[in-house]
């Protein structure tokens, strides 16, 4: 009997179908262990990330707010030390801006205004009384400020007052010559407390520190920084190089919030949504792409037909982009001037350096505010005059990569302002006329009775010359007859060039004069309507007046008008009332300026007519212009000073001008430019 063998004819290998049937769900089961480990992980990683992301940038944010701040108390002093050079600023004055500075600005701990020696003269800290306080770091800072010309910051050091302080310096030159020093003082502590945002150091603990790391004040609100999510910051100055160290006090994410429930909702719509996405993706692209090749249709017809125009430069000066407008305004085409490093060839030679000093201003970040005035040469040779304005170009990522300018072609502006200019320089010489010719009957009655007597002189020497001999002449009589006849032609003349210098037109210049002076020249004229009116003059002007930054004819001209209208508003007033007076003297709340009253003693004026006194136009008079007082307030305000009134307590009315004492740095300074401004106004 044979063995019985195994039996083996049922059993057989798995197909390949059979075997994909439980790979998948293996493979599925894997990738689903897979996605509950590491989604978790990378939405971990991902809120980390963003975190630190919105950290850097609120960094930044914060870093770039105490720079623009520190920029604008920079801009301030700079401003402060050339008024300064130029004589603008001192004595109160200097300490009203310095004050109103601080005050405005919480920041700043002090100012302090040294002159060439190192001598303290202002300062804003009453309880400073010497230089010993400052630092040494401060003190060579100043020395270093000094010989470059300038401004720089200090390291920050504790001086001897107690606090760290940030000193920054602005040396102060008169041509090559050092006069000062303006340094204004940060507490380290106020950059972090007065410069930080609340809600910023709720958040996180903020710290000052130097290049290697030393904390030089630290801001902890909302309690200490956990060392998870951290930045540094380069605050880089003019001599000093800091760093905003930010540490933020949130924790890091949990690693698993809700990992079943996400894994489920996943893994059943996963699918579902890949799909769904991917389909709106598309759209989404699509439309995208549409809406840009609009937006760039769109850009381009709007920057063809805008008459503005426009220049892009990279960081190295280098013309990027420019618009047709701008094209069209220099007389090139584009390919002419993209790629071009400066000198420009639309630059004209004359301006070559005003244009390399606003370059550097623009590499340096010193961009006006405001804008600047400028000429471009087109390439036919004309000049045009334009507005500049330029601001920083950044990416998508805040990184600057050049900058934009807008240029404003201004020629019809210009030719408006010259027309302005000339038609009030004529306006000016009309009332001049005008005013004359409402004293022409009393000027003709005037030079008829020198005139007369110079006839009846000359009549009698030419009698005494025929009916006597050479012998029986009387020298003695015929000299004196000659002398009077010489002093009433001088009188004439000196009432005719009178005449001459107040209507003759000319181009107002500054310089220094004295009231005593000013009154002398103008008072034939004064003393020709107050004859008529038989009204008598008092002067009083002392003899240690200084002397006034001004222009003659245009001080003349108001002095005629303001005594002409208080002799006249006293013609109907008994006698003893009809005095003019005309007095100066210093300014009490304002030493450096002088004030000039014209008194009488008048009808005075109504509250009615004092409401539109300097209104254009506007006349009592039946004859009047109505121009008089409205020319009196401009020449007055143009000269920096104001033209004011009150009622006379003895009866009539006070009119007072003030003006600015003479200043040498002003000497035969054109003031053309300041009266287009004035009537610009």
């Amino acid at each position: 009997m044979m063995p019985k063998q195994p039996r083996f004819s049922n059993f057989s290998f798995p197909s390949r179908k059979q075997a994909w049937r439980w790979l998948l769900p293996l493979f599925l089961g894997l990738l689903f262990i897979t996605t509950l480990i590491w989604l978790p992980i990378h939405e971990k990683e991902q809120e980390t990330a963003e975190r630190q992301e919105q950290l850097v940038a609120d960094s930044l944010w914060v870093e770039q707010t105490i720079r623009f701040q520190l920029q604008r108390n920079e801009e301030s002093l700079s401003l402060m030390a050339a008024e300064i050079a130029a004589g603008y600023l001192e004595g109160s004055r200097l300490q009203d801006r310095m004050e109103n500075l601080i005050r405005n600005n919480h920041e700043i701990h002090r100012i302090i205004y040294l002159d060439a020696n190192g001598k303290l003269l202002t300062s804003t800290d009453e309880t400073l009384m010497s230089l010993d306080v400052l630092s040494e770091p401060s003190r060579t800072a100043d020395q270093r400020a000094r010989m470059t010309r300038s401004p720089l910051y200090s390291q920050p050091a504790a001086d001897k007052t107690g606090p760290v302080m940030l000193d920054y310096h602005v040396p102060i030159f008169v041509g090559e010559r050092y006069v000062g020093s303006i340094i204004a003082s940060y507490l380290a502590s106020s950059i972090l407390d007065d410069m930080v945002p609340w809600w910023f150091a709720q958040d996180n603990e903020i710290a000052l520190t130097d290049i290697n790391g030393s904390v030089i004040h630290k801001r902890a609100s909302g309690g200490a920084g956990r060392g998870i999510y951290t930045h540094h910051r380069a605050l880089n100055l003019a001599g000093v190089s800091l760093q905003l160290a930010t540490d933020s006090i949130k924790g890091a994410p949990k690693l698993l919030p809700s990992l079943l429930v996400d894994a489920i909702i996943l893994l059943s719509v996963g699918l579902m949504w890949s799909l769904i996405a991917l389909w709106r993706d598309i759209n989404r692209r699509n439309a995208a792409e549409a809406a840009l090749r609009e937006q760039v249709t769109f850009r381009v017809a709007m920057e063809n037909s805008l008459i503005t125009g426009l220049r892009a430069r990279d960081l190295e000066g280098r013309v990027t982009y420019v618009n047709p407008a701008f094209c069209e305004m220099v007389g090139m085409p584009a390919e002419e001037i993209v790629g071009k490093h400066p000198p420009m060839p639309y630059w004209a030679p004359e301006a070559m350096n005003e244009y390399q000093r606003r370059f550097a201003q623009v590499v340096a970040g010193n961009l006006p505010p405001q804008g600047f005035e400028t000429v471009l040469r087109h390439a036919d040779g004309t000049r045009i005059p334009v507005l500049f304005f330029e601001s920083p170009l950044v990416d998508d990522t805040g990184r600057q990569t050049g900058w934009m300018g807008s240029i404003l072609d201004i020629s019809d502006r210009k030719r408006v302002e010259d027309l302005n200019r000339q038609q009030q320089e004529k306006l000016q010489a009309s009332a001049r006329l005008a005013t004359m010719g409402e004293i022409a009957s009393t000027l003709a009655h005037e030079l008829n009775q020198p005139l007369a007597a110079i006839s009846s002189y000359t009549t009698g020497v030419l009698n005494m010359l025929e009916h006597a001999d050479a012998k029986a002449l009387d020298r003695d009589m015929l000299q004196e007859a000659l002398e009077k006849t010489g002093a009433q032609a001088q009188r004439a003349g000196q009432i005719i060039r009178s005449v001459h210098t107040f209507v003759k037109k000319r181009e107002p210049m500054r310089s220094a004069i004295t009231i005593a002076e000013l009154i002398e020249a103008v008072a034939p004229l004064v003393e020709l309507q107050a004859q008529k009116y038989f009204v008598s003059i008092e002067i009083d002007v002392p003899e240690d007046l200084p002397p006034v930054n001004a222009d003659r004819v245009l001080l003349e001209q108001v002095l005629l008008n303001l005594t002409r209208n208080a002799i006249e508003s006293m013609q109907n007033v008994p006698p003893a009332r009809q005095v003019l007076r005309i007095t100066a003297a210093l300014d009490s709340r304002r030493p450096t300026s002088v004030v000039v009253s014209i008194i009488d003693q008048g009808h005075g004026i109504p509250p009615e007519v004092a409401a539109r006194l300097f209104s254009p136009f506007f006349s009592t008079k039946a004859d009047g212009m109505g121009m008089g007082l409205s020319i009196c307030r401009t020449a007055i305000e143009f000269h920096g000073g104001a033209l004011t009134h009150e009622n006379n307590p003895q009866g009539g009315t006070i009119f007072r001008f003030s003006l600015p004492a003479y200043v040498p740095a002003l000497q035969n300074r054109p003031i053309a430019s300041t009266m287009r401004a004035t009537r610009n106004g």
